[in-house]
């Protein structure tokens, strides 16, 4: 999720003091004096000039980006923001409800919708205008969609800048990089072959890396599978160059999530497909490892759009958007309570995780590592579940927790964003600053003030701690990275607000984008990649 505020200025209109709408009109224009009235509804004499210059307002709306929340609010307030407002295209729709649709209208994965998968997504998400942008605003802030990013996958690294362009580095055994080699990459390089393609998101996995572009396509490269465990067969052929996934041609994608078994994507319209590990119904279908031909994943999100997807090592998260609110299901192997249930079963089809509603959390952003998970609310909170490990819940102990629970020892900071990897997770603050607890192991966890070679650096954290090293680059950071692998020893990236990329933990195969000397393997300390991603 991005920490930072959107470029334009936006009006917070739940911040206007409560008084009723005439005084704040006639406290902005005094000297305006009407007798014919322009207000809809009370039959009361009064004023509302607003009324006169309805154009006015759709603009000022439109121009101001005015959250959905917001745009609700006026309409209850008021019944001007109500009334059918007889413009283009929908005359029966409200000044709010038309303000919502211009603010669709500039997401760039809804301009290329024709009005009637428009009109579809609008019914499947609740049938007005503000949750569409609801949903599509949802998307945008919890997966940097069009946005600069790092992955920091297993040994190997992808970069995307803010224009789409692409770069690797790292272990390329299987051609994950995407170069047309499978010789290692120690510094960033370009992938010349996406020239002309605007890549918005990427994963990355054990061996292989996945693509997407602005127009919803994707691009997949090394091994030529969708799910094989990460030391298994490697299908027929390795792929050393991208190409696009035949299979997901009619389905237009703006995200993918890669796990040990399985691989999965979420379409446009907010319906999720897994590629493989269906073997016994772990997903819910009967599929091979091999199987490149996506299912749909069935049972209760069939018709609820979701936001956004998290894969594990062996479980899926989905973060989804109805009327009601956000929430959040999981589907999959169940062992140490990572699916959120209260229990360690299995589930082969989505299930609500229902804590978050009796802790009265609105779910924003989630994040699955390979045994744990985790979720920042609306009101900053961050959760944490699952395999307790090394501290990677942040509680205090290494317990196992079954269902999400607060993370107390972060109750004074409001949390925007977290990543979490192999017992490990981060936490990223509204102000920029760095939390991190669980697994210290190849210095990933970016507490290693001390001196080289002095200290203890892979020391584990049971609660969350700051990051002071982060602090130290003088900039605010609004993404964190790390490898969420059993197998592969974890690296880090931390990507700052204007566009530069730090990197700390392993790097014996060049996934840190630094060249490392005197036989080191790894990094204690954030280190610039010498490449920008604004």
């Amino acid at each position: 999720m991005d920490a930072t505020a959107s470029g334009t200025p936006t009006i917070q209109y739940h911040n206007i003091p409560d008084q009723p709408i005439t005084a704040i009109v006639a406290a902005s224009v005094p000297t305006f004096q009407r007798q014919v009235r322009h207000c809809f509804g009370d039959s009361t004499p009064g004023e509302f000039p607003l009324a006169a210059n309805p154009s006015i307002v759709l603009h000022v709306l439109t121009a101001c980006n005015l959250d959905p929340q917001d745009l609700a609010k006026l309409e209850a307030t008021c019944s001007f923001f109500r009334q059918p407002a007889n413009f283009a295209p929908d005359y029966e729709l409200s000044i709010s409800e038309l303000a919502a649709l211009d603010m669709c209208q500039k997401r760039a994965i809804f301009k290329p919708m024709t009005d009637e998968e428009r009109q579809s997504l609008k019914q499947r998400c609740g049938g007005s205008w503000k949750l569409v942008l609801r949903f599509l605003l949802a998307g945008e802030a919890c997966c940097r969609r069009e946005k600069s990013q790092a992955i920091a996958g297993p040994g190997h690294s992808i970069a995307v800048t803010s224009t789409g362009v692409v770069y690797s580095f790292g272990s390329n055994s299987s051609g994950q990089l995407g170069h047309g080699t499978t010789e290692e990459e120690w510094r960033p390089r370009q992938i010349r072959s996406l020239q002309g393609i605007r890549i918005i998101q990427a994963a990355a996995g054990a061996g292989r890396t996945m693509l997407i572009s602005d127009a919803g396509r994707v691009y997949a490269f090394g091994k030529d599978s969708f799910g094989e465990a990460e030391y298994g067969v490697q299908g027929t052929k390795l792929v050393t160059t991208p190409q696009p996934v035949e299979s997901l041609k009619d389905i237009f994608v703006v995200q993918a999530a890669i796990g040990n078994f399985f691989t999965a994507v979420l379409s446009r319209e907010g319906r999720v497909y897994t590629f493989s590990w269906g073997k016994d119904s772990k997903l819910g279908h009967q599929t091979e490892p091999n199987d490149v031909e996506p299912q749909p994943l069935l049972g209760a999100l069939e018709n609820i759009p979701v936001v956004q997807i998290a894969a594990g090592y062996c479980y899926l998260l989905c973060l989804a958007c109805q009327p009601s609110g956000m929430s959040v299901y999981s589907v999959g192997c169940g062992l140490g309570g990572k699916l959120g249930h209260g229990s360690r079963t299995d589930e082969k089809h989505p299930r609500l995780i229902e804590q978050f509603q009796l802790l009265n959390l609105q779910p924003m952003v989630v994040a699955a590592g390979a045994w744990h998970a985790a979720v920042v609310g609306r009101d900053g909170r961050v959760c944490t579940w699952g395999w307790g490990r090394y501290g990677c819940l942040g509680h205090g102990n290494e317990e196992c927790e079954s269902v999400p629970k607060v993370v107390e020892a972060l109750g004074k900071v409001k949390a925007v964003h977290v990543a979490t990897g192999d017992y490990t997770t981060f936490v990223v603050s509204d102000d920029g600053d760095v939390y991190s607890f669980g697994c210290g192991e190849s210095a990933s966890l970016g507490h290693n003030t001390v001196a080289e070679g002095q200290g203890n650096r892979h020391a584990n954290v049971l609660s969350p701690e700051l990051v002071t090293s982060l602090k130290q680059v003088n900039e605010r950071v609004v993404q964190i990275s790390l490898t969420n692998s059993i197998y592969w020893n974890a690296h880090t990236f931390a990507l700052t607000e204007s566009g530069k990329l730090y990197a700390f933990g392993a790097g014996d195969k060049g996934q840190l984008g630094i060249e490392l000397v005197n036989n080191q393997t790894e990094r204690g300390n954030p280190e610039r990649v010498d490449i920008d991603l604004n």
